[in-house]
């Protein structure tokens, strides 16, 4: 049966090697009921279109500009998109996957993250998409919080993920 993995179960999880996330810039506030919640590293304009086709030998990811933060750690983002990295390094076992959802405060100001599944087997950091819808913009400041990552304990233990972002991100 797949279940959702509880701080307690999570805490444990931190224990192990690798641990199933490295890199949590503040644990007690990181770690919820139900998930951890990943910070911002960096992010990034897009330069470049993409092209994702049938197999995989063709696609082109989008090229990215980095955009700096102020003195004090924080952007000003114009209404847009944008590509962002974390600061954790995720481990997933091979019997676990996560999802993961955007923090309820960014959707309160017009902004939200959109992101894929994290396969069981994965290593990396990670990079998904954050949206601001709000015409005013919005302010972030580096090490934010933004996302919840949810983790799933599968039933079997399956082969893992070997795909092209496999260790992505990690220095």
């Amino acid at each position: 049966m797949t279940t959702v993995l509880s701080k307690q179960d999570i805490e444990k999880l931190l224990e192990q090697k690798p641990p199933l996330i490295e890199g949590l810039t503040s644990p007690d506030e990181q770690l919820q009921p139900n998930g951890v919640d990943l910070t911002l590293r960096d992010i990034a304009l897009f330069q470049s279109p993409g092209k994702i086709t049938t197999g995989n030998s063709q696609r082109v990811v989008s090229d990215l500009s980095p955009l700096m933060f102020d003195g004090l750690g924080f952007i000003h983002l114009a209404p847009g998109i944008y590509s962002i990295t974390y600061n954790e390094i995720v481990h997933l076992p091979k019997d676990i996957m996560a999802l993961a959802t955007p923090r309820s405060s960014l959707l309160r100001c017009g902004v939200t993250v959109n992101t894929a599944v994290w396969d069981a087997g994965y290593s990396g950091r990670s990079q998904s998409l954050l949206v601001v819808y709000n015409p005013q913009g919005f302010q972030l400041q580096r090490n934010a919080r933004i996302i919840q990552l949810v983790f799933f304990r599968l039933q079997n233990q399956t082969e893992g993920y070997k795909g092209t972002y496999q260790n992505e991100n990690i220095d």
